[in-house]
Formats: C-alpha cells, sequence, structure tokens
C-alpha cells in the first residue's frame, strides 16, 4: 500500500517511479512465490488431491509466468519438501493453458523427486516430457538423473540408466558423443567413485572421443577423492595423452594441494601458471585465499584479496567468503564482520556459507550472546538458512539450554514455507523432551509428517516413551496412523539402509 502511494507521487519523476514500479513487482512476486509454496507444502496431498486446490489459487485463466513456477520449485527443493507435492505441482503447470514449461522447471522437478529416490516417477517423468515437451531434456536432466542413481544405485545399474536414456528418452532429441560420456563420467566422480569412473573411462575410451573436460572431470574426482598422488598421476597421464592444461586443470590441483595444507605447492602451481601465459581466474584466487586460511597465514590471504583489482578480478561473493573464513581460523572476528558489513555496503550480500562460516566462528569465540545477535540479523534480514547451518544452529541452541531459540528457528522456517531436516527435528525432539516439553515435541514431529516428511526411528521412540508416561494415547494412535499413512508413499530403502 505505501509503495503504491509512493508510485502516484513520483508520477512527475518517471527514474524514481520506474525503480519503485520494478521494487514494487519484485515484492509481489517474491509474496506470491512464498504463498503458493506454503500452501503445497501444507497440503496433506496424497489424503486429499492437491489439483484443486491449486487450480483455486492458480486459476486457468490467470497467465502463469515462469519464473513464479521455477521460484516456487525451487523453494520446494531447498525446503526439502516431498518430492510428489512438486511432481503434482509440476503436471499441473503442465495443463495450464497459459505456461510454457522451462528446462528450469523440469530439471527441478526431476531433482527433487530423484534426490528422494521416486526413481520410477522420474522415469515416467522423463518419458512423458520426451512425448510432450522434448525440449526440456538437456544434459542437466541427465546429469541430475545419473548422478542420483549412481549415488543410491549399483554400478551396472547406473551403465543400464545411461544405455536407457540413450535407447529411449533421448533418441531423436541427442547423439550420444563425449558431451554424454562427460555426464556419465560425472555421475561417478561426483560420488568419488573413482575406482568406477575409471572402468567406465576404459570401457568406453574406444566408442566415445575424450576432450579436456573429460580429463578435467577425471582429474576433478581425483582431487575430491583426496588423493592427491592419484591426482598428479592421472594429471601425468592427461600430459602424455597430449591433453594441454588449462585455467581450470591448475585450479583443480591448486585447490587439491590447499585442502591438503600442502599451501607451497599451491603457490608454486599458482606462479607456474603465470610462467606459462595462463591467466589465473576469479576462482584461482579465491581458492588461494582459502588455502591460505587454512594454513594460518592470513598476511598472505589478504595480499591475494587485495591484490584482486590490480588482476582486474572483482571480488564476488565466494572471495569474500573465503577472505572471511581465512580471518575465523585466525580467530579475528571483527575483520571477518568488519568484511560482512562490506559485503552488504557493496551490495554483495550473503549467502549460506557467509552465515555458516560467521556463526561457527562465533561459536568459538563468542559464544551465545553473539551468535544470537548474528541469528537475529540474518531473521530480520529474512535470509532462509540451508540444512547444514540450521543444523549446526539448532544442536548449539539446544547444547546450551536455549531450547525457546530451536524452537523460535523451527517456527520461522515453517513460516516461510520450507520444511526442517529430520536431523533438526531429532535435535529439536530431544531438547524438548529432555526438558519436560513433549507436548512442543510431538506438534514439531507432526508438523512434519503433514509435509509427507518421515520422522526418524530415534525421535519417535522418544516421543512414544513420554507419551507413553502422560498417557496420551490418542497423541501417540493419531502418530502411528500419520506414519503408517507416509510410509505407504515413500519409495522403497535403499541397498544400505537395508544393510544397517
Amino acid at each position: 500500500m505505501l509503495l503504491a502511494k509512493k508510485l502516484k507521487r513520483c508520477d512527475k519523476f518517471p527514474g524514481i517511479s520506474d525503480r519503485l514500479a520494478l521494487l514494487f513487482s519484485t515484492t509481489t512476486q517474491s509474496s506470491e512465490i512464498e504463498r503458493i509454496t506454503r500452501i503445497i507444502n501444507d497440503h496433506p496431498f496424497p489424503d486429499q488431491p492437491l489439483h484443486p486446490t491449486l487450480l483455486q489459487h492458480l486459476p486457468q485463466t490467470t497467465p502463469l509466468s515462469s519464473t513464479l513456477v521455477e521460484n516456487v520449485l525451487g523453494r520446494l527443493f531447498a525446503a526439502h519438501s516431498n518430492g510428489l507435492k512438486a511432481l503434482e505441482f509440476f503436471k499441473f503447470t503442465l495443463q495450464h493453458p497459459h505456461f510454457t514449461p522451462t528446462p528450469d522447471a523440469f530439471e527441478k522437478t526431476l531433482h527433487i523427486l530423484a534426490r528422494m529416490r521416486y526413481f520410477d516417477q522420474a522415469w515416467e517423468l522423463m518419458s512423458h516430457v520426451q512425448r510432450t515437451h522434448p525440449s526440456l531434456l538437456t544434459l542437466k536432466s541427465m546429469s541430475i538423473m545419473l548422478s542420483r542413481i549412481s549415488k543410491f544405485q549399483s554400478y551396472e545399474e547406473t551403465l543400464e540408466a545411461f544405455d536407457r536414456m540413450e535407447r529411449e528418452i533421448f533418441v531423436g532429441i541427442r547423439k550420444f558423443c563425449s558431451e554424454e560420456f562427460n555426464v556419465l563420467l560425472q555421475a561417478f566422480c561426483t560420488q568419488k567413485e573413482m575406482k568406477e569412473a575409471r572402468s567406465v573411462f576404459v570401457k568406453l575410451l574406444s566408442r566415445f572421443a575424450p576432450n579436456n573436460k573429460t580429463m578435467n572431470i577425471l582429474l576433478l574426482g581425483f582431487k575430491e577423492s583426496g588423493d592427491v598422488t592419484a591426482m598428479e598421476m592421472f594429471y601425468h597421464e592427461m600430459v602424455l595423452r597430449r591433453f594441454r592444461p588449462s585455467v581450470v586443470t591448475y585450479n583443480i590441483r591448486i585447490d587439491g594441494y590447499c585442502k591438503k595444507g600442502c599451501f607451497g605447492d599451491a603457490m608454486r602451481l599458482f606462479e607456474e601458471m603465470e610462467r606459462v601465459a595462463c591467466l589465473p581466474s576469479l576462482q584461482t584466487i579465491t581458492t588461494l585465499i582459502h588455502g591460505a586460511g587454512l594454513v594460518r597465514n592470513i598476511q598472505q590471504a589478504r595480499q591475494l584479496f587485495d591484490e584482486m583489482p590490480k588482476r582486474n578480478l572483482k571480488p564476488d561473493i565466494g572471495a569474500y567468503n573465503a577472505m572471511i573464513s581465512s580471518l575465523i581460523r585466525c580467530r579475528d572476528l571483527n575483520a571477518a564482520m568488519e568484511l560482512m558489513d562490506e559485503m552488504e555496503e557493496k551490495r554483495i550480500g550473503h549467502d549460506n556459507v557467509t552465515y555458516h562460516t560467521m556463526f561457527f566462528g562465533l561459536m568459538k569465540s563468542s559464544g551465545l550472546e553473539g551468535v544470537c545477535k548474528l541469528y537475529d540479523r540474518m531473521i530480520e534480514g529474512k535470509f532462509v538458512p540451508k540444512t547444514r547451518t540450521v543444523v549446526m544452529l539448532m544442536k548449539f541452541f539446544c547444547v546450551n539450554c536455549r531450547v525457546d531459540l530451536g524452537l523460535n528457528l523451527w517456527g520461522y522456517l515453517i513460516d516461510r514455507g520450507f520444511c526442517p531436516h529430520g536431523h533438526a527435528l531429532d535435535l529439536l525432539v530431544t531438547g524438548l523432551c529432555s526438558r519436560g516439553r513433549w507436548e512442543e515435541a510431538f506438534e514439531c514431529s507432526k508438523q512434519m509428517l503433514v509435509r509427507r516428511r518421515q520422522v526418524s526411528e530415534a525421535s519417535y521412540r522418544m516421543l512414544q516413551r513420554y507419551l507413553v508416561q502422560a498417557n496420551a494415547n490418542e497423541k501417540l494412535e493419531d502418530l502411528d496412523r500419520m506414519i503408517k499413512n507416509l510410509q505407504a508413499v515413500l519409495p522403497p530403502p535403499t541397498r544400505q539402509q537395508v544393510a544397517q
């Protein structure tokens, strides 16, 4: 309302009016995204159909923007929402007469399904899209599917999935060549399955000609596995195969040495880059700043950071995060906070890495008071932390006898349309039950189940014990019924879970 009045008063100043109009539009769209996300998350699907509810709030007479759909699906992904709800929403958009589906929306839906191991539904969706909207099938969608199959299923099943994509899903759309081969290798390398990646490389080398990207994917895989020796051996194999090292190649090797604490070797490679006229990128300097922090060489980190403009490089959020991390490791909290303020002044903004790093440093030095100040700042800025940070905060609050702050964080996430991760619920249920607040623990567990997310066995057993002691038999029956209903739609357990 206030923005609308300002718009009327600024009609005679076109520049100001345009900026306010853009702000008003952005704020309205953000509110709509949050509203639709909350409706989907709170809906008791599959007990009740989701389609009529969506039709009520997104009528087919009104145009549906791709920005809205992509952002809602992005929120559902970040909120760890149930994959079947995301699938229903995407199916609804496909039937909308005023909407053209985008690859981004499809990829996000596929990612949500594959992450929750709904592989049957994911394959069905890909087959449907292949018939109706083949342009949505991209290398990224292939990568999402293969990476998750590689994580949760066997080596043979991953190769079968690759074969199925070539024969059924991408037939007539893409002819499989080096790019698709790279996607398959990346699926194994992402899971640090280098023995399998090497096997695939040797097995399919005669069919697919490797390129620079192929070699860098494998090099990155060896680096991520933490084996610097294997990384260097493969690098020499690259050279023998007459592949010329690129800035990406150098960045991978520099990162490998930095993470092992071999900062001198990383700097040697940096100097070599400059000698062979391979210009260091923003990522190169960011990696070195982080590496300097790991060995507590704050002078070198600061020098690298300050010299970035001289190299025609503009520090981004990643570079600032690396510098903040280095300062935190050297216990210079004040300088780290100053950098955080500078990011705000320069409108670079903060991401989850910024907050996680700062919270970690404050927990080690300033204790509860410092953490609470930053927590209040985060909430005021309406920033929603990712799972790793949520779990860290929940544990800190509960261990420090501030379970009220844990409840506050839980409520904040629920109000923003996010479904907190099961680990966060485990910590909160333990903290509440140990203080005799089992009713609140029950309500939080119920909120999780309503959003079609499973409660862990540990949390259930703890709640069961307290509910029995309190003679709250109706609540226990209600909990059992919701868990049983949810189990009927959850995917089967993985082989690892069965073994456990």
